[in-house]
């Protein structure tokens, strides 16, 4: 009785937090929108993340764990292939293709993971040409990233994922390094996990060329060096209730970027018989973001395999509802011994 009171006054402190200290949060750093470059590596591209409002260092390992924690990787079991797809609106496309694969007889795993997006194509306008010039131009850009974890207990991992960052719009060009550094801590407490990390952690970067965009009104352009978006977050989980059928996930998580305010994420996911799943979210102090988000899994398994189907909605201010998508695919599911 005692352990389960316990339990229901973690949940409680942890509820009573969140709405306290989004109450007394100043608006700390927003003074710092827009310093920062390549900023499609901050976009959330994982489905069951955007569902719970981004609160995801200590989901469950899968081939999203290079994105949400590296650590996690370390926590799996099986080889893992992600297909993601979030659309932003207005013809951007962002996508996500990772694999993650448990070293045999370790206690480690390694991981590979491409981050892209693509604007499509766009007309090139000019000052006496505002309808296009005939030519086409496009906007791209893509992280490639090796990661690796490692467990050092049963309790404590963590994990590391470098990424080669480029960059491309028009004919300039950009590049550099980036890296992502996380570490989990589990309990055998209700499921529940502590996770830190530091991602995007670089140097700065500036775009490249020599195009003139007009010999009329400018005689080259001069570009300044800007930092990569590197966001601190420390976050956690538990499991509240669970029985034989279904079982209640919460998350809890606070970031603090170099581009913007502090900010936290609240997230919950409902399981049915480890088959369906229900997922919400909330993000207090982030601008443009005032609705819950909202999404759903579903997870059949195939003798020792599994496939993972994940959606998820975000309604926003400014570009409007968001809407991602995500195939896992989970293969052989025996134990590492």
């Amino acid at each position: 009785m005692k352990a389960r009171q316990s339990y229901q006054l973690l949940v409680l402190a942890m509820l009573l937090s969140l709405t306290s200290f989004g109450q007394i949060l100043p608006n700390l750093g927003g003074q710092r929108a827009g310093i920062s470059s390549i900023t499609f590596l901050k976009n959330d591209i994982s489905p069951r993340s955007v569902a719970m409002g981004g609160a995801n260092l200590t989901l469950s390992a899968d081939g999203m764990s290079t994105f949400h924690n590296p650590a996690l990787m370390a926590q799996n079991d099986m080889i893992h292939v992600t297909l993601n797809d979030l659309s932003i609106g207005a013809g951007i496309q962002q996508g996500w293709i990772s694999g993650v694969l448990p070293l045999p007889k370790s206690t480690s795993a390694i991981g590979l993971n491409v981050n892209y997006m693509s604007s499509g194509s766009m007309k090139v306008r000019t000052e006496f040409q505002p309808t296009g010039t005939g030519e086409r131009f496009y906007s791209n850009q893509v992280a490639t990233g090796l990661a690796f974890a490692k467990k050092l207990s049963d309790r404590f991992s963590f994990g590391v994922n470098l990424k080669y960052v480029y960059e491309q719009l028009a004919q300039y060009r950009n590049s550099t390094v980036a890296a992502d550094l996380g570490f989990l801590y589990s309990t055998d407490i209700k499921d529940l996990k502590f996770g830190i990390v530091v991602q995007n952690f670089g140097g700065n970067s500036s775009l490249n060329g020599d195009y003139l965009a007009s010999e009329f009104n400018r005689n080259g352009v001069s570009l300044d060096k800007n930092a990569v978006p590197t966001v601190f977050r420390l976050g956690t989980s538990i499991r509240p209730y669970q029985d034989e059928k279904q079982s209640i996930l919460l998350a809890l998580q606070l970031e603090h970027p170099n581009d913007n305010s502090e900010n936290i994420r609240f997230g919950v996911e409902y399981e049915y018989q480890e088959l369906l799943y229900l997922r919400t979210g909330y993000k207090i102090n982030v601008k443009g973001e005032r609705f819950p988000t909202l999404g759903a899994g579903f997870r059949p398994k195939f003798k020792r395999n599994v496939l993972m189907v994940n959606y998820a909605m975000n309604i926003t201010q400014y570009l409007g509802t968001i809407h991602s998508f995500g195939l896992d695919v989970g293969l052989n599911m025996d134990k590492r011994e």
